[in-house]
């Protein structure tokens, strides 16, 4: 199979999931901020990684855990919606790449406001005539 039709039923496998997650499963774990944020589907279609980020730290674990324990669901319901001989064993993984690119932005933001009031004191500091 081309990497090209890999590539782009990975991408409706990853649109699907997110709808069915947010639509359909209810249980009462699946809250706070989250994102599918890729999916990876092998050559045979037989299997599918599901990347999810969790914004919130506290909720990632119980989260994890309710979608791990609705992966047979979301398969039944993948295989109802997308036209494919298989419907995709699904694993859900912790993607940390966005609460890592939260957490630089706030490193980053806080060097800078250090950065910014240790300004004013260094230009003082220049303006100031030697005796």
């Amino acid at each position: 199979m081309s990497y090209q039709r890999i590539e782009r039923i990975s991408e409706e496998v990853r649109r699907e999931v997110d709808r069915i997650i947010r639509d359909e499963v209810s249980d009462p774990r699946v809250t706070g901020t989250f994102s599918i944020t890729r999916a990876e589907v092998t050559r045979d279609l037989r299997y599918a990684k599901i990347y999810v980020s969790v914004l919130e730290d506290d909720k990632r674990e119980p989260l994890m855990k309710a979608l791990k324990s609705a992966a047979g669901f979301v398969r039944h319901e993948l295989g109802k919606q997308m036209v494919i001989r298989y419907a995709p064993e699904i694993q859900f993984v912790s993607d940390q790449n966005i609460a890592y690119g939260v957490h630089i932005a706030q490193v980053l933001a806080q060097a800078q406001k250090n950065q910014s009031e240790n300004q004013p004191e260094a230009a003082a500091n220049e303006e100031e005539p030697e005796a």
